[in-house]
């Protein structure tokens, strides 16, 4: 299994989501994140693809886990990945677009679920609520685009 990290990010009213623009996902709005290099611990992860990814540093004291969630893909399973999901509410630094990533802030009451992936509907509005330490499995149909089973752990 892949093991990935991806953040959310909250200030004030609004939450942060990119629009990728290449590759797997392309148009699709999402949190950061990416996969572990084998020499990192999740945090350091997280703060690695925030810097290279969007410029911002973020400080590993204010880290924590709020879900994880096991995602399987029946096509092509050497894409199944864990990925550890984090919100984040302070970072120093400017946020930037890079040619992968183009920055978005959305109010809260109009986040476009129409345009992410189709789990986030599931387990982002409960981060936003304050819950913590949830864990779901999703298992993806054939194109990898549709969940055809979830299960909510905890």
């Amino acid at each position: 299994m892949i093991q990935a990290t991806l953040w959310i990010m909250v200030k004030e009213w609004q939450i942060f989501l990119w629009e990728k623009k290449r590759w797997f996902g392309m148009w699709v709005y999402n949190g950061i994140g990416g996969k572990q290099e084998w020499t990192e611990t999740m945090e350091e992860c997280m703060i690695r693809e925030a810097n290279e990814e969007i410029g911002i540093i973020i400080d590993k004291v204010n880290l924590e886990i709020a879900a994880v969630l096991h995602f399987y893909f029946d096509a092509n399973p050497e894409w199944n990945m864990d990925v550890y999901i984090y919100k984040i509410n302070e970072y120093s630094g400017e946020i930037i677009e890079t040619d992968e990533i183009k920055p978005l802030w959305f109010d809260l009451d109009k986040i476009p679920y129409e345009n992410m992936w189709e789990d986030d509907t599931y387990w982002l509005p409960r981060l936003l609520a304050g819950e913590r330490n949830m864990e779901y499995n999703f298992y993806f149909d054939k194109e990898n685009w549709k969940i055809r089973h979830h299960e909510y752990i905890s």
